[in-house]
Formats: structure tokens, sequence, C-alpha cells
């Protein structure tokens, strides 16, 4: 079954601010916790749904992705997230600065853990001829990566960070407030959970550094505008020792002077002389592959359609390839020789002639029907 929408599922517009994000969740989450429902399947079922929708929405480099892109922004990512982890027993961690251990809980934050790095897009534009052969290419792209110098702690050589004494290295700090006990991010450590007293100099504490990687990249046949190739583990690095994100490489196909491409499917457009129309001949027609004979029947007339088999794209699933379709463009021509003047004055004399026979005999026809 597919995944419904996260705004959906929370209930509120896709210009929801955080507050209000906030409200709509505190206010399901209550209702649907299994605390609450225990043995309730169904409840338990809607409590994760609501634990993965906030979780992407809540956070605002993965809400920009799932706005983007939809679930395949945000799949891998929310697969692995703490809040989308059926362990009923996270709802503090899930709250987080809501409302702490409304039910109980009695685990710390995993806000000071390991953060999986965000993922990247990059548009890349490539021709029509590389689209239908496929392609492979090589980019630069600027991305945050573990400092190599602190190796990621953020802390310099030789030093280590250390826990903070402002929550004791839960990243929360948590104070009563009437029947509640809640949770704020603490201020020291700003939800970490870790201080630095002596930063690394190459990355100023922040343990990542932005580096401009190249990678190769590798475009299948039959890909055309729009298609997103993903590239796991491509994208920036985590936090405190997080996984890379992913590589969303996005295609634009130009547009080909000759050919216009519909789906599989080529079209161009052929010059076709007056007598090679009306005579009929055999002409040579481009295609992706090269040029390929092809027969023009006599009385061609313009906008005639023509066929080659397999001289399209080839299908990104592996199916068969696409048809050439030619349309005949019969030109007139600019300039006459003296000749072929003489012989197209000759030809519209007996044109004439051909036209005043068939007009008599219309106008008799008439006046047959007529009396």
């Amino acid at each position: 079954m597919s995944k419904r929408d996260y705004y959906e599922v929370l209930g509120v517009s896709r210009t929801a601010t955080d507050q209000e994000l906030k409200s709509a969740y505190r206010k399901l989450a209550m209702q649907h916790h299994p605390d609450k429902n225990p043995g309730n399947h169904e409840a338990e079922e809607k409590f994760k749904e609501l634990n993965e929708a906030y979780g992407v929405l809540s956070n605002a480099d993965s809400r920009a992705r799932y706005d983007r892109f939809g679930h395949a922004g945000v799949g891998s990512s929310a697969a692995s997230a703490p809040w989308a982890s059926a362990d009923f027993g996270g709802f503090e961690d899930i709250l987080g600065d809501i409302f702490g251990d409304l039910f109980g809980g009695g685990r710390r934050s995993s806000r000071g853990g390991a953060q999986r790095g965000s993922d990247l897009r990059y548009d890349l534009e490539i021709t029509l001829e590389q689209a239908a052969a496929g392609y492979k290419t090589k980019i630069s792209i600027p991305r945050l990566e573990n400092c190599e110098s602190c190796n990621g702690t953020g802390a310099a050589p030789g030093s280590s960070p250390i826990t903070c004494i402002g929550c004791g290295g839960s990243g929360q700090v948590r104070f009563q407030q009437g029947f509640f006990s809640v949770s704020r991010t603490c201020d020291q450590c700003r939800g970490t959970g870790r201080m630095i007293a002596n930063k690394c100099k190459t990355c100023f504490g922040q343990g990542r550094v932005e580096n401009e990687q190249e990678i190769e990249i590798k475009i299948p046949a039959g890909v055309d505008t729009g298609a997103r190739l993903r590239l796991a583990g491509e994208g920036e690095a985590g936090r405190n020792g997080g996984g890379h994100g992913d590589l969303y490489v996005v295609i634009h196909v130009k547009e080909h002077e000759m050919f216009e491409r519909q789906g599989n499917n080529l079209y161009v457009s052929v010059p076709v002389t007056f007598s090679q129309a009306a005579l009929g001949a055999e002409i040579k027609v481009p295609t992706l592959d090269g040029e390929e004979p092809l027969t023009i029947p006599e009385y061609t007339q313009t906008g005639s359609i023509f066929r080659l088999k397999g001289k399209g794209i080839v299908s990104l699933q592996g199916h068969g390839r696409g048809d050439l379709f030619v349309v005949a463009n019969v030109v007139t021509p600019t300039r006459l020789t003296r000749e072929q003047r003489k012989l197209l004055e000759q030809f519209a004399a007996i044109e004439e002639k051909q036209q005043e026979s068939a007009a008599k005999r219309f106008g008799s026809k008439v006046k047959d029907i007529f009396g």
C-alpha cells in the first residue's frame, strides 16, 4: 500500500507553520499513543505513521526535500531515522521539546547521536543523442565532508569533546510544569550533548568542511527530461559520524534542432521537391544512427507521414525501441532556370486545359440535375 501524504496524516495544509505542525502532532499523538491504547494494533500503526510524518516535516531540510521530491526524496532517511522506529518507548524522544515524558518514558534523547547527512540535487543537461545512446560523464559536487584533521569530532587533534555539563549529555534539559515533565533543547550544547573546549582549527569545531567532489555518472539509454538518478551515499556527510545522504541527478534533455521527441518515438520533417512528390523517388532521411533510404511514392502530399520502424529511442525499461516518423514537406522552388520555367509553363498550360475540361463536365452534370 502506498504511503499517505504526510500533510494529510497530520491534518494540516502544505503551508503550515512549525507551530501548527507541533500542535497537530501533539493532539494526534496523545490520541493514538500505544500507552493510551494498549493492544490496539490500529492505534499503533497510526502512531507510527504520525511519527514518520512529523519527523520529516519538523526538519527544514527533510521537509524541503519532501516538498520537492515527495516520499522518494526522504525514503531512505525516513526508514532509518529515530522517529520512524517501531519502538514505542521512544515517544519522549520524538516529541522532544514539545512535552517531554508526558507518558512516563524514561529514556534519554537521541539528539546528540549520529545524524544522517543531507541529500543533494544536481541538474544535468544532456543532448538527445546522449539520452538515446546512454552517457557517462563526471560532475563536480560541492558538499560537506567529515573533517580529516579531527575525524569529524570538531575537537582539535589530541583532544576530544566532553559531555555537556548543562544536560549531562542528553541534549535536553527537563523541568516540571504542573502535571507535565517538559523537555527542551539544551542551550549550552544546542542538543548535541557534547561540548568542545578546544576546537579544531580546520573546521572550527563543526566536524565537517566543504570540499569539491568529482563523481562519475552513468546515464542509461532512453532517459528523458525529468528522470532522476539516485546515487546512494553521495550526498553530504552527517553530523557526529552519521552516514552520507544521497545525491539525486535530475536529467534535462536539450531540444534538438532536427528531431522532435514524443515518448520513445522521433519525428523529423524532410524537404521533398515537387517532382519527387509527383513522380515518386527514393530519398535519404536523417536518423540518430545516420542516413537511411526512404521511398517516397508518387502523388505524395505535404504533411504525409512515413514510418521507419525501430529508428526511435530505446525504451528505458529495455522493451524494444521507438520509431522514426518522417513528415514530407513539399518545397516550392524560390528560383528557376529558364529551362525549368519553360517546362513548368508547359505543364501549367496542360493543367489549364484539364481544368477547363473538368469544368465543362461539371457544368453539364449540373444542367442534367436541374433540367
